[in-house]
């Protein structure tokens, strides 16, 4: 039956015969011909497929932060680059000294990064890292803060809400003294309205954190 079909050969044998079925049974994606060949190269450099090509929501963080720590040698080069420029143009260096520092702030990373910041400023860091990340200049910021402090007098006109986070010792001892009943029930408003801002449960994890399912 099979004498004309090429390269095909035929073995008898007296024991059981049992046929196997061959054809792939699974999903789509795994009869993809284009993915088999992806993964073949991929395979066959020692290259791990996942590393520029995602494949689910942990791996895209994870190729996401190869391609910033490759930039991230170009700008250490600038950095250093720029450096030698200014020391060279510094005339004064024994009473003047400066630096540039170009933050590693990428369009996946800046609202991670000013966050970070901000935590730092609380601890007395720089003040002004969080709105640099976020991509203002400091000339900016400051002709901001003086235009709307000193000209607009917006520190006197919006007046945060009076929270014990807010408010000074002197403050409170002051109110104290004048009036002790309303300080008494200033204060258990204001702990009404703390512990109404307070959520239950467990904090909500990022992104990259949750699993396929739940996302």
């Amino acid at each position: 039956m099979l004498k004309r079909a090429i390269g095909v050969d035929v073995l008898t044998t007296f024991a059981e015969i049992e046929s196997i079925d061959l054809s792939d049974k699974n999903t789509s994606t795994t009869t993809d011909d284009l993915e088999k060949v992806e993964r073949a190269v991929f395979n066959s450099l020692g290259i791990s497929q996942n590393l520029f090509n995602t494949d689910g929501n942990l791996s895209l963080e994870k190729s996401i932060l190869n391609d910033e720590s490759l930039a991230r040698t170009l700008l250490l080069q600038f950095s250093d680059f720029f450096d030698r420029i200014t020391r060279t143009k510094n005339t004064n260096s024994k009473k003047y000294n400066f630096k540039l520092y170009m933050l590693e702030t990428t369009q996946y990373n800046y609202r991670e990064l000013s966050k970070m910041y901000k935590e730092q400023t609380q601890l007395g860091d720089s003040k002004m890292l969080p709105q640099i990340a976020l991509g203002h200049s400091q000339s900016f910021i400051l002709n901001t803060a003086i235009f709307e402090n000193e000209i607009l007098h917006l520190s006197e006109i919006m007046i945060p809400p009076l929270m014990s986070s807010t408010l000074s010792s002197e403050d409170i001892l002051n109110r104290g003294k004048k009036d002790t009943s309303s300080s008494t029930s200033g204060s258990n408003k204001k702990a009404t309205a703390t512990t109404e801002t307070k959520q239950a449960g467990r904090p909500e994890k990022a992104e990259s954190e949750k699993s396929e399912k739940t996302i």
